[in-house]
């Protein structure tokens, strides 16, 4: 089962290799039918669910290697370390699905069962819901773009219940295989309807300057080039603004530029000068937002992104990240040993939608918070547009920027508005409200894009209702199939 799951990784972005989990899900489910015990069969979705998680985070490992000198210890534990706490959700629905009688009952309540406990991964510690099996369906290109649609509906975690269910369907033979291509092409022709029947409006969203600067984190870590990266930084953002400001799209529009997460190598809030020295950079734009760490009043240290106004550089708003990132900004409390430096990160209160002067509301989110479904504008004052700044390069050319940015995809999707994403060394990139790539600047590249954000559409029933859709989905295919075992038990021999 270990290397079953391995290879029901593939299915992951970027190698997105979906039938695979064809082949790896009926593996799975016969082997829960063919347990002694639910122990058994427990132990049994425990290793399938190792061998995921460990094949899919291997990039993790590329972010000790940044500090391979006193963290070399923790290389080969990185993947399947959290691997191991994230195993157990896959051995519950194992066990679990052993309530419902062998056939398609219990393939509909291992369906259900696994979706359920893939929602419950954001609980784990501050959250870690990555790599939810549906996000196999943001596929390059039209065909990516026409799978995920009907995440405006169910959300990624009801793909994931479509996925498990369709992957399955080959159980059945040759009449559960024909079903299944049915299942994809009946999801394809809704996702095309949908992205046919939903047109993008105009809107009054701003044209955005994403600014790359591919530091290298060795680089920003030693602090000896600080001035040059800000250096580099201003001069990226002076040839942006221009060309943003040149162009034809900016015609009554309002220009926005962004740095990466922790791009300014300092303290923002406190320096009055380089703040003015970013508003002239920037000069003609209505606001700059800016990735900074920053010390609150109680002196403690929050990762936060503040928004730059001209013409002194003026601090319009700032957003605290909310969800931190466990083992890198802060430290659970069961760990025996030290891995985060000092006391680790505050979090902050949550969600914000910024009224900047000129600007449509925009909603500013930091580094892994887009990946959270459901979590990622504030539902009682909705921005027209979301601004995601991040800093993949602790994980290197790897699988892991490309996963993050299959996440920044589909959240456009589920709330039907266009997300603006920079990244310090890559991958930038904005999404209209469709999901569809809009523009890209690669992995290890210098530059900027500039990208006329489009409309954002009627608030989808995602929008509206978030995870209680797919919560509902996945009970009710647990309900279908829990009647069917009462039955069974009462009736007579």
């Amino acid at each position: 089962m270990l290397l079953v799951g391995a290879v029901a990784a593939l299915a992951f972005p970027p190698v997105d290799l979906l039938p695979v989990l064809a082949l790896c899900f009926p593996l799975l489910m016969r082997a829960i039918d063919r347990a002694g015990s639910w122990r058994d069969a427990a132990r049994r979705g425990f290793m399938f669910g190792l061998g995921l998680h460990t094949a899919g985070l291997y990039w993790l490992t590329d972010a000790i290697l940044v500090r391979v000198d006193t963290f070399w210890w923790l290389v080969p534990l990185a993947a399947p370390g959290c691997a191991l706490i994230l195993a157990p959700m896959a051995a519950a629905p194992a066990a679990l699905c052993r309530l419902a009688p062998a056939g398609w009952r219990r393939g509909l309540a291992l369906a259900g069962l696994w979706t359920l406990f893939d929602m419950a991964r954001v609980f784990i510690f501050s959250g870690f819901p990555w790599n939810p099996l549906g996000s196999g369906w943001e596929l390059p290109g039209l065909v990516g773009d026409v799978m995920i649609q009907p995440a405006a509906w169910v959300g990624v975690d009801g793909l994931t219940l479509g996925t498990v269910l369709l992957a399955l369907l080959p159980l059945a033979g040759r009449r559960g295989v024909a079903l299944s291509l049915g299942g994809v092409l009946a999801w394809a022709i809704l996702g095309g309807a949908l992205l046919v029947l939903r047109p993008l409006p105009a809107g009054r969203n701003p044209v955005v300057v994403l600014v790359q600067g591919n530091v290298p984190e060795t680089q920003k870590i030693s602090g000896e080039d600080d001035i040059a990266i800000f250096r580099r930084y201003l001069a990226l953002t002076r040839q942006g603004v221009a060309q943003a400001l040149a162009g034809p799209a900016a015609s009554g529009r309002p220009v926005v530029f962004a740095w990466p997460e922790s791009a300014f190598p300092g303290l923002l809030q406190e320096d009055d000068m380089a703040r003015q020295m970013i508003a002239r950079a920037g000069a003609g734009a209505s606001a700059g937002v800016i990735g900074s760490m920053r010390r609150d009043e109680s002196d403690r240290w929050r990762n936060s992104v503040m928004a730059v106004v001209e013409p002194d550089g003026r601090l319009a708003d700032l957003y605290d990240k909310a969800h931190l990132v466990p083992f890198g900004e802060y430290q659970p409390a069961f760990l025996p040993f030290h891995v985060v430096p000092g006391d680790g990160m505050a979090p902050g209160v949550g969600l914000r939608t910024w009224h900047l002067p000129g600007v449509a509301p925009v909603g500013p989110l930091i580094c892994y918070e887009v990946i959270f479904s459901g979590q990622v504008v504030d539902r009682h004052d909705r921005p027209d547009w979301l601004v995601n700044v991040t800093n993949d390069g602790w994980y290197g050319n790897t699988a892991g920027p490309r996963q993050h940015l299959a996440a920044v995809r589909i959240r456009a999707v589920e709330e039907g508005m266009p997300i603006a994403r920079a990244a310090n060394t890559g991958i930038s990139a904005a999404f209209d409200a469709h999901g569809h790539e809009i523009v890209r600047l690669g992995w290890n590249r210098e530059g900027v894009l500039v990208v006329p954000l489009t409309g954002t559409l009627p608030v989808t029933i995602f929008g509206l209702f978030g995870r209680w859709v797919p919560f509902g989905l996945a009970m009710g295919a647990i309900l279908l199939a829990a009647p069917w075992r009462v039955g069974a038990a009462r009736r007579p021999r």
